[in-house]
């Protein structure tokens, strides 16, 4: 017996010690990531274990500035993107990144003409994440200690949830009953109405024998809810338990299907409930924070309501749970608010519920092409809606493409992709305008041009400033960078007014409605209207001075754009002084313009990554089709909100068909503000920016050239000298490379003060 028991102790040591050594709590580990070792390792934990998460120091890249270990003379804790400063005007930034495909993302991040991308492009390991992100992808059949249970969200599920899925299951139980043969099942549905009527504290448990021998010999564990085949279990049983136990075989569940109980609750029960359950489901998964609503329905109808009504148990858990039973459903909470970080395969949640919207925005939008059964603003409503998505899914595919390829490929990424959104309404809108023979809607084009500027000069830095001034008391940026880009904005701004004020200062000055009063013949005439002939009617000064300069200008804003590429990538990469370091031997080197210099770091292997360049590139194309659809139904059914509104054309254009599609845009801004990144925050609106002064309308003239839909750079003075404003407002707030939430607010009420400009301006004359 002696050469038996051996092995059964030394199992046992290293089974507390590596127990002892875990950085994960047991109902904070999800079971996709366990380790296949022996059958009572996956089933027992020892209850008291609780050590802090460590990540593996393997899969860790670091970004670290040069004479870091001396900077205030001591040692500096490092965060995802955290910015790291000295006094003076050099920014010192470090940047962590678990493994090299995210190094190169992040690196990305501060190259300018490259998209800012905030998510994930690639899998991180649920042992390294926080425990409360850990919790939200946990699957609800793990005990763990329970706070306080009387919160608003369960309340809220008790009254939009518990009561009616508990008066299902009572009417279910009656039917049930009155079947005769259905009592078992009925006796399942009274003990499901009370514990889905208040679920939380109690729990769901199985019977489960298997568990039972592993408490033989682990008295003090706890089972943790994993099945497994008997072929492992044979395999692991000798070490695991002493020869005098007899081994148990799993009870065969053949008997289940043989009742005739069983098929009465498949066609009588199980389907009504099938309906109550996937209805919450569906509702409490839309609503996003009250995904464990959602999990908890799904679970059930997929486990519990298809097992024998015997072998289902429902406690209360005042003390944890005995390894004799398994753990199938336990919830505590109903309502989290971190599920706005909740992922699936990469994509966050809130793009996922929104797909189905573009499917069947698109389905109504050319089914239903006489608006019998949807209205026109309907159809618009949805469309502009379903451009929010389709936006977040072209900046994930272009942020995986980059990362996964080198600096040319990511800039020509960048640069195809990066406008494709404004892109597609703005040449849809055209083409409309075009065939209808109206300038209403190339007025509608400007003002969306304008409305962009305005919100991505404004709006973007200034609500990053509020939020993050409100989290973090200052935050600095490297001003010397933010100059750059400022001058850049300068030369933009100056470049696309140019023809503008070109033709106010040799148009020729036209009045309408003008009166004279009929007893002074030779008094002064009283004019209603008086403006610049900005139209292509005045032939000679467009066609032989306006034209030729547009011309001009689209060729040297790409031009401009060009050498700020190589200004920031190439030849003055300095300033933002991006180093990289091994997280193990503090080997230090320069980022090279071209990519991330992973030096000595092994992070890159085993990196698993959510979308692979080919399936990137499949929904950058699938995305921009679908984009393209939605423009068209956004410009097909303006024209009734346009004809019908008391509202200026000018105000929808700057506002709805100006800022929607730079909603993911903002939410990213406000993550790098959050984290104390404002210098990307700050270069999220003014890239934004510089792209749609330098490619986007480029772009259009390009297009107007060889297939002429009268589009013209010349906007009405209210564009001119907002735009002028707002520029001259940013670079003085930009001055000081600081920032705070009063900087923040003033721009944002400097921004609703030329929304209300244009809420109140007249309509164009086109319109």
């Amino acid at each position: 017996m002696s050469h038996i028991k051996a092995p059964i102790v030394d199992t046992e040591r290293r089974r507390r010690r590596s127990t002892a050594e875990s950085s994960d709590t047991q109902w904070d580990h999800d079971p996709r990531v366990y380790r296949r070792t022996s059958q009572c390792d996956r089933l027992c934990v020892d209850i008291g274990s609780h050590v802090a998460e460590t990540p593996s120091p393997d899969v860790s890249h670091q970004y670290t500035p040069k004479c870091l270990s001396a900077h205030k003379g001591g040692t500096t804790p490092f965060h995802y993107g955290e910015e790291i400063w000295q006094d003076g005007s050099s920014l010192k930034t470090t940047i962590r990144a678990e493994n090299e495909v995210e190094a190169n993302k992040l690196a990305n991040n501060y190259r300018f003409g490259f998209r800012k991308w905030k998510s994930h492009v690639t899998e991180r390991p649920i042992e390294d994440r926080s425990d409360i992100v850990r919790e939200l992808y946990s699957e609800l059949n793990f005990v763990r200690p329970q706070g306080s249970l009387i919160t608003c969200g369960n309340i809220a599920y008790l009254i939009l949830f518990g009561l009616w899925i508990s008066l299902a299951y009572l009417l279910v139980c009656v039917l049930m009953f009155l079947t005769i043969i259905g009592v078992p099942y009925g006796k399942l549905c009274w003990k499901l109405s009370c514990y889905f009527l208040w679920p939380f504290g109690k729990s769901i448990l199985k019977p489960r024998s298997l568990v039972r021998r592993c408490c033989v010999k682990f008295p003090h564990c706890e089972a943790i809810p994993e099945e497994s085949d008997s072929k492992e279990v044979k395999e692991s049983t000798p070490l695991l338990m002493p020869p005098s136990v007899p081994i148990e075989v799993p009870p065969q569940r053949t008997r289940y299907w043989c009742r005739v109980s069983t098929y009465v609750w498949l066609l009588l029960g199980y389907p009504l409930l099938g309906l109550i359950h996937g209805l919450a489901c569906f509702l409490s998964w839309i609503l996003v924070f009250t995904i464990p609503v959602a999990k908890m329905n799904a679970r059930t109808l997929a486990i519990i309501l298809l097992m024998p009504p015997e072998d289902v148990h429902i406690h209360r858990l005042k003390k944890p749970q005995g390894c004799e039973s398994q753990v199938l459903l336990c919830c505590y909470h109903a309502f989290n608010w971190y599920y706005y970080k909740y992922t699936m395969d990469g994509i966050n949640v809130f793009a996922v519920n929104l797909l189905p919207l573009v499917i069947t925005t698109l389905v109504v939008g050319y089914v239903d092409t006489d608006n019998q059964f949807v209205s026109s603003e309907a159809k618009f409503t949805a469309a502009v809606s379903s451009i929010i998505p389709l936006s977040y899914y072209i900046g994930m595919g272009i942020a995986s493409i980059s990362a996964q390829s080198n600096f040319a490929v990511g800039a020509v990424v960048n640069a195809t992709f990066g406008s494709i959104t404004e892109m597609t309404f703005y040449i849809t809108a055209l083409l409309r305008g075009h065939q209808a023979g109206t300038k209403c809607y190339e007025e509608i084009v400007k003002a969306a041009l304008t409305g962009t500027l305005l919100g991505c000069i404004l709006f973007i830095p200034g609500i990053s400033m509020i939020i993050g001034g409100f989290k973090h008391r200052e935050q600095r940026f490297n001003s010397r960078s933010a100059g750059v880009s400022s001058a850049l904005l300068f030369i933009s701004i100056g470049g696309v007014f140019a023809p503008t004020l070109f033709s106010k200062a040799y148009g020729s000055l036209v009045c309408a409605g003008c009166t004279s009063s009929p007893a002074n013949t030779s008094g002064p005439f009283t004019c209603k209207d008086c403006h610049y002939d900005m139209s292509g009617s005045n032939e000679p000064l467009y066609l032989r001075h306006i034209e030729p300069l547009v011309y001009t200008i689209s060729v040297l804003l790409p031009s401009a754009y060009l050498i700020g590429l190589i200004f920031t990538l190439k030849t003055h990469s300095h300033i933002y002084d991006i180093q990289v370091s091994d997280g193990h031997d503090h080997h230090q080197g320069q980022c090279p313009p071209g990519g991330a210099n992973m030096a000595g770091a092994s992070g890159g292997h085993g990196t698993v990554v959510h979308w692979s360049r080919l399936r990137a590139l499949s929904v950058l194309i699938m995305a921009t089709l679908l984009m393209a659809a939605c423009a068209d139904l956004t410009t097909e059914h303006i024209k009734p909100i346009l004809d019908h509104s008391a509202i200026s054309q000018y105000f929808i254009g700057v506002t709805v068909l100006a800022m929607v599609p730079e909603i993911p845009e903002i939410f990213n801004g406000i993550q790098f503000a959050l984290q104390n990144n404002i210098s990307l925050s700050l270069e999220v609106g003014n890239c934004i920016a510089v792209q749609v002064c330098m490619i986007q309308i480029p772009l259009l003239i390009l297009f107007n050239t060889f297939y002429d839909v009268g589009f013209m750079l010349l906007f009405s003075d209210l564009h001119l000298w907002a735009s002028i404003f707002s520029v001259i407002v940013v670079n003085y707030i930009f001055m000081d490379g600081k920032s705070d939430y009063f900087q923040g607010t003033a721009l944002v009420v400097v921004y609703l003060i030329l929304l209300a400009l244009y809420f109140f301006a007249p309509s164009p004359p086109a319109c």
